[in-house]
């Protein structure tokens, strides 16, 4: 996975955990698209204390993310839904009986495992 994307999931998920000014910071950093020097400027403190920052947070969103597994958790969700709906659109325009009842049965598979998860 990209990285910037790695890091606003990280930030979506667990952000709220942050300090207000880590949180201002990241943000501004990771939804804005500031550089460092920008960031500096806007909030009149040095470069290397934003790149500072920026890596404390990465370090403690990743951190979240060990323990707590919701970004990983979210994406298998989301890949299986995916493959839900790939099935379903399948099915809207197949007629064979025996590649019909596969995908239910691959339909109730997929819906019945996201459903023990959670």
């Amino acid at each position: 996975m990209d990285k910037i994307v790695e890091k606003a999931l990280l930030f979506d998920f667990y952000g709220e955990l942050l300090t207000e000014n880590q949180k201002e910071v990241y943000g501004e950093y990771i939804q804005d698209d500031l550089s460092a020097s920008e960031i500096a400027q806007i909030r009149g403190i040095s470069r290397q204390g934003v790149h500072d920052m920026i890596r404390r947070c990465d370090k403690i969103l990743a951190d979240y993310e060990q323990r707590l597994h919701l970004v990983e958790h979210f994406l298998t969700i989301k890949k299986m839904v995916a493959t839900i709906h790939q099935y379903a659109e399948e099915l809207s325009v197949c007629e064979d009986e025996d590649i019909l009842q596969s995908r239910i049965a691959d339909i109730k598979s997929l819906s019945s495992e996201i459903l023990d998860q959670f």
